[in-house]
Formats: structure tokens, C-alpha cells, sequence
């Protein structure tokens, strides 16, 4: 059995209980080392064949897989964040499918999810923002699928989380900036979770001068989006005293003596 393994955002003890048991139960243990904490795979069994895929080919990762379903063994692909956003499981699983070789996905922290959490940021606040948009744009990886450029999406008025995208703010800015305003408020949260975090505030306007005098270059999520400076909107009907659900009756008033 392949177990691909949601690493989490960077933090080690962000990994799920499952995919920690993954690893310590695995005697081989493939994982993405350039984003990878070594504290995670360090947890691999002693004398496990433990290999950083960061400079292996998806022929060679494949490879390693089928060779180990050959002897028995299970296997733990860890990937970083959660392995169904650009995780580049897809073209794998197809592999195996191929192969006849059994797999299973364990989910994991995400790191648009670990990037809120530094910002102490509720990302789908009411009636500023009900939806939160994942996406990258498009510059030496696999061109963006028509619809779904920045211009298009930002006709939403949604939060964005915008992934490995921090070398392109300048056209991030340009992009947002008809739709959210040039005012909009943006963090750029680097390593979300790792012991090196870094947070990078500005706005749609200063965007790239901001990571520009920041020098970075990589490991970055852009979080573009109204709810990152929000102050007096509503609050959530779910806890409002008049608000009826299944789960809290509305009580009975209360009788005059």
C-alpha cells in the first residue's frame, strides 16, 4: 500500500495523528526534502529506506513505489501542506492505477489554513466575504486554464489565497487592483509555520515594493481580500440568541410572576 501523507504546512506537530502513524509504520519513506520539516521523516522506523524525491523524476519516484509493492512493503509519500493542492499526486495515483498498485490519502493541514492562523484571521467573514479562492498564477509551471486568471477571478470580490505567486506580484496587483481596490489590504505569509516565518503586510498598491525590499523570492502565500482588515462587520447569525438550528431550540420566555 502507497500512503500519500499531507505533511502539513512546515510546523512538525501540524501533522495528523494518522499521517504520523504513516510514517513510523513505514519502511520506506519517500518526501518532498525541500519542504519537509527532517523532524517529520526522522520519525520513518530504524533502517527504513528514507529518499528526498526533490531531485528525482516522476519515473524515479514511481520506480521506488513498484519495487516495494514488489517486496511487500508499504510505503509513505509525504508530501508538503495537503496533498490535494499542487501536490502533484494526480499524475502518481494515475501511475499506480496503471500498476494495480493499492493507495490511500491522508489529508493535512493546509497552508493557506496556517497562514490565517498566524494572521489571527477569519478568512469568510459575514458580509465582507463568504469565499475563499485557491489558486497560483501562471510562470514557469503548467500555463492556467482558461477562465481562471486573476482578472477573471478577481471579479468575485473573494478572499484569494494565491500560491507560488511571489515572484509575480507586480501582475498579482495589477490584476486585483480594478476589482478590489488599490487600498485592499494583502499579507504575504512566508513559511507559514516553520520556526523562520516572516508576515508581510501592505496593500494592493504597495504589494511589490514590499516584497521587493523584503527579498523574497520563494515559500510564500499571497492572501489578498477585504477580511484582512474588517472592523465592525456582522456578526455570524449561527450564535445570535434569536437565531434557530437543530441543535439550539428557541427557548420558551420567560413567565411574569
Amino acid at each position: 500500500m502507497i500512503h500519500f501523507v499531507g505533511a502539513g504546512p512546515g510546523a512538525p506537530d501540524l501533522i495528523t495523528v494518522r499521517g504520523l502513524n504513516h510514517i513510523r509504520a513505514c519502511p520506506v519513506c519517500l518526501y518532498a526534502g525541500s519542504l519537509v520539516p527532517e523532524a517529520v521523516v526522522a520519525e520513518a522506523p530504524a533502517g527504513a529506506r528514507v529518499l528526498d524525491t526533490a531531485a528525482m523524476t516522476l519515473n524515479e519516484i514511481v520506480a521506488e513505489m513498484e519495487a516495494a509493492h514488489r517486496r511487500d512493503e508499504d510505503v509513505a509519500r509525504v508530501h508538503s501542506g495537503d496533498p490535494s493542492l499542487y501536490g502533484a499526486i494526480g499524475e502518481q495515483m494515475r501511475r499506480l492505477d496503471a500498476l494495480g498498485i493499492d493507495y490511500d490519502v491522508t489529508p493535512g493541514v493546509p497552508a493557506f489554513a496556517a497562514a490565517a492562523a498566524t494572521l489571527r484571521a477569519e478568512l469568510t467573514l459575514p458580509e465582507v466575504s463568504q469565499t475563499v479562492i485557491l489558486t497560483r498564477t501562471a510562470m514557469k509551471s503548467s500555463a492556467m486554464p482558461n477562465g481562471e486568471d486573476l482578472a477573471t477571478l478577481g471579479a468575485s470580490g473573494a478572499t484569494l489565497a494565491i500560491h507560488l505567486s511571489v515572484r509575480n506580484v507586480r501582475h498579482v496587483a495589477e490584476a486585483l487592483t480594478p476589482h478590489y481596490g488599490a487600498d485592499c489590504p494583502v499579507a504575504v505569509v512566508v513559511r507559514a509555520s516553520w520556526p523562520d516565518e516572516m508576515v508581510l503586510r501592505a496593500t494592493l498598491a504597495t504589494l511589490a515594493s514590499v516584497v521587493r525590499e523584503a527579498k523574497v523570492t520563494r515559500t510564500a502565500l499571497i492572501l489578498v481580500g477585504r477580511v484582512l482588515a474588517a472592523e465592525g462587520f456582522a456578526d455570524s447569525a449561527l450564535y445570535d440568541p434569536a437565531h434557530r438550528h437543530l441543535f439550539r431550540h428557541q427557548r420558551s420566555p420567560r413567565r411574569r410572576a
